[in-house]
């Protein structure tokens, strides 16, 4: 086993459990929380947080990778109180969203791996906790000069600290491919890596091929059927079988890209999404796994996605 960093401290990669690879507490953006704090409601937040991450852990959860970056807003502090308070373990993250800085756009590759560095080896935001993930991302239209250089930075902290990439893409593009290429530029090892959204797609031939380069598919958009031309649960659920039916269950991860508080997204998008999942962090417990059952997906592979595998990629992949 491993040491992994949480953001109450480091555990042994044995206390896991039953793992969420790609999910939110609170979306703002950068700045926002320190400077305009009243634009935010931290307090009513954490509430929320923690009633329902522990009704998750009613339903077997027992960690969180909470994939906020600095310019999504990060509060690390803030998921350190949620976790001592929910009994749910919340690994947070380095690196950098969509919303790149301007600043960073004129940084060279070294300089911004530095920073992910540092955050890994001494601490966020002087808090002194670390992260245990770098998260990046490809939008619609494909990798920009200013991704690259993050996504290149990105790679070479993860060469230099053995800490995985989680990765946010548009799969109807097939963008996992340009991020695993510059990736393997990288020389990094695509073990590390997890290609997020991948769910996002039906195309089998993209997903094997993407799995079968060692990478993991991120399948966390399993409550998006509320997003208006988004491929439905059920054709979801049909990919994943015939995924795991293929010989790549070892190469799944599950979540929901959930989150608490969104003031980032449309209050109608949210209120649409809260109508159609109720359940929270714990539709994957509550709704994916007995659909998945019932299409005979098997116990030990269930264990497999949601406990082993996201351990392998914690513990740096392989």
């Amino acid at each position: 086993m491993a040491t992994i960093n949480t953001a109450t401290g480091p555990i042994d990669s044995s206390e896991l459990g039953f793992t969420l690879s790609h999910e939110h507490v609170i979306l703002t953006s950068a700045g926002i929380p320190q400077v305009f704090p009243d634009f935010v409601d931290r307090d009513g937040t954490i509430e929320r947080a923690v009633r329902d991450l522990k009704a998750a852990h009613d339903a077997g959860v027992r960690t969180i990778i909470d994939v906020t970056t600095m310019d999504l807003g990060r509060d690390v502090e803030l998921l350190a109180t949620v976790s001592r308070e929910s009994g749910v373990n919340i690994i947070c993250a380095t690196g950098i969203w969509i919303d790149i800085p301007r600043l960073f756009w004129m940084a060279n590759v070294d300089s911004v791996a530095k920073l992910f560095v540092r955050e890994i080896r001494d601490g966020m935001e002087a808090t002194g906790i670390k992260p245990g993930v770098i998260k990046v991302a490809t939008n619609v239209g494909g990798v920009t000069p200013e991704g690259e250089k993050i996504l290149r930075a990105a790679a070479r902290a993860s060469l230099e600290t053995g800490i995985p990439i989680s990765t946010h893409t548009f799969a109807p593009e097939r963008s996992g491919n340009e991020q695993m290429a510059i990736f393997e530029d990288e020389k990094l090892d695509l073990s590390l890596v997890c290609i997020g959204h991948s769910d996002d797609s039906t195309d089998l031939d993209y997903l094997a091929a993407v799995a079968s380069k060692g990478a993991w598919l991120g399948m966390d958009h399993l409550t998006f059927e509320y997003r208006e031309a988004l491929v439905d649960l059920k054709t979801r659920l049909a990919t994943i079988k015939q995924l795991i039916d293929g010989g790549f269950a070892d190469r799944l991860m599950f979540g929901h890209d959930w989150g608490v508080e969104l003031p980032i997204l449309d209050p109608k998008v949210i209120a649409t999404r809260d109508a159609y999942n109720p359940h929270g962090y714990g539709f994957v417990s509550k709704v994916v796994i007995p659909q998945l059952k019932d299409l005979g997906v098997t116990d030990e592979t269930v264990q497999k996605i949601m406990v082993e595998n996201p351990r392998r990629y914690l513990e740096g992949g392989n």
